[in-house]
């Protein structure tokens, strides 16, 4: 009995989480495929759910929004993330070794900030193909079984991409612009929260046109009920908010509304 126990206890510890980061929505039948083949495949390793609801197509925030949390997770971690309107394409799809975490997902550009901000990063373009591979799910049918198999340890077949790879983008660290409307209406954007000082303001135009200007504010608490303001969140990104309302609907806010910082006078 205590040998069993020991042995579960070591599985435990040396299990990589699988983290699942994706456009694919809450509701439907695709999050449940992809895991259906996760466990199949490696039954032992944790699944975390972290998004299902990126902006949907939207590569360029999703890359912003999935490097503000790689940080979150523990060295060998295995991110299978997919935004890919270009699935089926000549794109091509790729695993990518970032400060010890694994990445498997298109190669469209949604690693480019995760890789920009590693100390060492190298990508290899993933020659394994499953018997089945389908026009339009790669991520239950390519992506989610080479990420099971670095789970485990294991190597697909992959060749591995020169320096100057196609990961590399023109994008800047920030991105002044939405990049998430989470469940309470908080709207991230693509600012790192160290990039402004408690003077500055974000300043952009309302659904209507009508021109709005928020100043900082630590928390909720500092500011009165239905004040908006920005913050720096829990995740290292300057966030829109509302006290007890919803700064996406109040405002008509959504991924890749652009936003104009304000310097202090």
């Amino acid at each position: 009995m205590l040998h069993s126990l020991l042995v579960t206890r070591v599985k435990t510890v040396n299990s990589k989480m699988i983290v699942l980061f994706s456009d694919f929505g809450l509701h439907g039948p695709y999050i449940g495929q992809v895991k259906a083949v996760l466990h199949k495949q490696a039954p032992q390793q944790p699944v975390i759910d972290l998004i299902s609801d990126a902006p949907v197509y939207d590569v360029r925030c999703s890359a912003y929004l999935l490097a503000a949390y790689v940080c979150s997770f523990p060295a060998g971690t295995v991110f299978c993330a997919v935004v890919d309107p270009g699935v089926g394409s000549e794109r091509e799809a790729v695993m990518i070794e970032a400060a010890g975490q694994w990445f498997v997902g298109p190669d469209n550009g949604l690693f480019a900030r995760v890789a920009a901000v590693a100390a060492t990063a190298r990508c290899w373009r993933i020659d394994w193909r499953p018997q089945q591979l389908s026009a339009t799910f790669h991520g239950r049918d390519l992506f989610a079984p080479v990420a099971a198999q670095l789970a485990l340890g294991e190597r697909p077949e992959a060749s591995l991409f020169p320096e100057a790879n196609t990961l590399a983008t023109q994008w800047s660290d920030d991105y002044a612009a939405v990049i998430y409307i989470d469940h309470f209406g908080n709207a991230m954007t693509g600012i790192r929260a160290t990039s402004l000082s408690d003077e500055h303001k974000l300043q952009f135009r309302d659904a209507a046109g009508e021109e709005v200007i928020l100043a900082y504010a630590r928390n909720y608490a500092r500011v009165t009920v239905g004040q908006a303001f920005w913050y720096r969140n829990a995740n290292g990104l300057i966030e829109i908010a509302v006290n007890q309302g919803h700064a996406g609907q109040r405002y008509g806010l959504k991924p890749g509304v652009v936003l104009t910082i304000q310097a202090p006078c």
